[in-house]
């Protein structure tokens, strides 16, 4: 059975983070120990400040929330700036009251790291499976570090990453730094065993992954379009990432 997500355009990316957050913060407000899949890059930043400007104010707890990011990159250490150990600590889980054991990225470093997918794949089994799952999307139709052509039955693993990914990341490295060129990421069927999936979507470079996301053929070329598998998925972008929505010639 196929589904359409809901869809909300809204005016900007700082009106999408600033709903996205509060849709997080009410998911955690009526569920203290709920479960969250929680996305890297530069999309969520600003849903990321929200929520620990809240938690700043006494207006949110994550103690008793348990997180599990999407993916990491292949062979950097936790303490390597462009590592998304790095990224999480930095822009959410150093600000908020969550309990150490109680986030969880994938083993990047593993020597195993088959051994390691499966593991984090054990992790969420055993916290119950993931209750809320917020996405971004990449330019070539990718959810987590899930590139064109991957199953949709996929599950936490080592992947090879797009040249085009490779590219798009690249700012995020330190001056001289080659950016990996493989990662371990939750897999597309992962994703979709979430309850409930918030997918996020901003400027004009994103708007022929979200057309195609939502009016293309369902296709592991477009890793997205299996949102449409899935009953309860919400996707907030601004009017750039919706402009090739309307049905006509998107250049």
């Amino acid at each position: 059975m196929t589904y359409q997500p809901e869809l909300s355009v809204l005016k900007d990316g700082n009106a999408v983070a600033s709903t996205a957050a509060r849709v997080i913060a009410a998911h955690i407000e009526d569920s203290p120990a709920a479960v969250l899949g929680l996305a890297t890059g530069r999309t969520p930043l600003a849903v990321y400040a929200d929520l620990r400007g809240r938690v700043a104010r006494g207006e949110l707890s994550f103690d008793g929330v348990r997180c599990f990011s999407l993916d990491e990159y292949q062979g950097l250490p936790p303490g390597h700036p462009a590592s998304y150990h790095s990224y999480m600590c930095r822009e959410l889980f150093d600000h908020v009251d969550i309990r150490q054991d109680d986030w969880h990225l994938p083993d990047g470093t593993a020597d195993d790291l088959a051994a390691a997918g499966a593991g984090y794949e054990a992790a969420i089994r055993h916290a119950g499976g993931v209750d809320l799952q917020l996405l971004g999307i990449g330019e070539n139709g990718h959810i987590g570090f899930n590139e064109p052509g991957a199953p949709f039955e996929s599950r936490t693993r080592e992947v090879a990453l797009a040249a085009s990914t490779i590219r798009a990341n690249a700012s995020e490295f330190p001056p001289g730094d080659t950016p990996p060129t493989h990662a371990l990421t939750m897999g597309i069927g992962t994703i979709l065993e979430a309850r409930r999936i918030l997918l996020l979507a901003t400027g004009s470079r994103k708007a022929k992954a979200v057309a195609a996301m939502m009016t293309g053929p369902i296709d592991p070329a477009v890793p997205a379009s299996a949102l449409r598998l899935h009953p309860a998925v919400t996707i907030l972008c601004d009017a750039e990432a919706a402009s090739c929505l309307s049905g006509d010639e998107c250049g």
